[in-house]
C-alpha cells in the first residue's frame, strides 16, 4: 500500500499519508526498483550469455552486439523478476527470506512495481528486435513468459517438479548469447543450454534445504517439504553426477577442446564433492557451500567454455 489511513478515537478518519516513496531520497527508490529486477541473479545470466556469443563465434562478436545483447538480457530478466516479485508478493510476506522486499514492505505500491515489469520486458524486446535480431528478441520473450507463466503460476504451486520442468527458462539466456552472436542457432546451442538446465534443480534445491520452514509455511510444495530432505539431498546428488558427466561429452563431439576439459573436470569434482558431502553429511553448512559453490561452479564453466573456444579455436 502507498497509502494508510487510522481512524482517531472519535471515529473520523485522518487524511491519507503521503506515498512512502515521495517522501524517500530518490537513491532509496530507485534502489528499491533495481531490486526488483534480481540484479544478482541476473549477472550469472549474463555471463552465459556473453560466454555463449564466444562459443557460437570464437572470433569474438562486434562489440556493440555484446553490449547491446546484456542490455537487453538484463531488462528481459528484471522485467520477469519484477513481475515475480508482483505475484509472489503475498507469499513473500509470509518468508523471513522475502519480507522485506520492496513490495511487501510497502515501499512500492505493487500496481507501480508490475508496470516496472511489464514497461522493461517490452523495452527489451524493442531494444533486442531493433540492435541485435528478431531471434534473440524472441528467445528473451519467451524466457520471460516461461519465467512468469509456466514456473510462477502453473508449476510453483503445483508440482515438486517445478524447479525442474519451470528451469528451461533460466536456460534460455546461452540461447539468447547463440541467436544475438550468429543470427540463427545451431545444434551445438543445445548444450549450454542444456548445462543451466542440469545446473538449475541442484543449485536451487540447495537454497530449498536452507529455507524449508518458510516454503512450508506458505504451502509451495518445493521438493524438501514434498518428499523431505533426504530425498532432496539425493536428488541433489543425481542430478550434479548427471551435470558433471554431460559437461565432458563436447570435448568428445569436438565442440572444445583440452583447456575446457581440464577445467570441466576440476569444476566437477568439486561440485561433484560438494554434492556427495551434502548426501553423505547433511548439514545447514553443507548446503549453504553447495548453493555458493554451484553459483561459482556455472561462472567459471562458463568461462572456461568461451576461452576454450577463444584460445584453441
Amino acid at each position: 500500500m502507498t497509502t494508510m489511513e487510522s481512524a482517531t478515537n472519535t471515529g473520523e478518519l485522518a487524511q491519507p499519508i503521503a506515498p512512502l516513496a515521495a517522501r524517500r531520497p530518490l537513491v532509496e527508490v530507485l534502489s528499491d526498483y533495481l531490486a526488483l529486477t534480481k540484479p544478482r541473479i541476473i549477472v550469472l545470466l549474463l555471463v552465459t550469455t556473453v560466454a555463449t556469443m564466444f562459443v557460437a563465434d570464437p572470433s569474438g562478436p562486434a562489440l556493440a552486439t555484446i553490449l547491446w545483447t546484456m542490455l537487453g538480457g538484463y531488462l528481459a530478466a528484471g522485467g520477469a523478476g519484477a513481475i515475480n516479485h508482483y505475484l509472489e508478493r503475498d507469499r513473500d510476506a509470509r518468508m523471513a527470506r522475502t519480507c522485506g522486499r520492496p513490495l511487501v514492505a510497502g515501499r512500492i505500491e505493487p500496481r507501480r512495481g508490475l508496470i516496472f515489469g511489464i514497461a522493461l520486458g517490452a523495452l527489451a524486446i524493442a531494444e533486442l528486435t531493433l540492435t541485435v535480431n528478431v531471434l534473440a528478441a524472441a528467445l528473451a520473450l519467451a524466457g520471460l513468459l516461461g519465467y512468469v507463466f509456466v514456473y510462477t503460476l502453473w508449476l510453483k504451486p503445483l508440482t515438486p517438479q517445478n524447479i525442474v520442468i519451470g528451469g528451461a527458462a533460466g536456460a534460455v539466456p546461452p540461447l539468447v548469447g547463440w541467436a544475438a552472436a550468429t543470427g540463427g542457432l545451431a545444434l551445438d546451442a543445445l548444450y549450454p543450454f542444456a548445462v543451466v538446465f542440469l545446473w538449475t534443480p541442484p543449485h536451487f534445491w540447495a537454497l530449498a534445504l536452507l529455507i524449508k520452514d518458510d516454503y512450508e509455511r506458505t504451502g509451495i510444495p518445493m521438493l524438501p517439504v514434498a518428499r523431505g530432505e533426504a530425498a532432496t539431498r539425493r536428488q541433489i546428488l543425481a542430478y550434479g553426477l548427471a551435470l558433471v558427466a554431460l559437461t565432458v561429452v563436447p570435448f568428445f563431439t569436438g565442440l572444445f577442446g583440452a583447456l575446457y576439459l581440464v577445467a570441466a573436470l576440476a569444476l566437477g569434482a568439486c561440485f561433484a564433492g560438494l554434492a556427495v558431502h551434502l548426501a553423505l553429511r547433511p548439514s545447514r553448512e553443507a548446503a549453504v557451500r553447495l548453493h555458493l559453490g554451484s553459483l561459482a561452479y556455472l561462472a567459471l564453466l562458463f568461462a572456461a567454455m568461451g576461452a576454450d573456444r577463444v584460445i584453441l579455436g
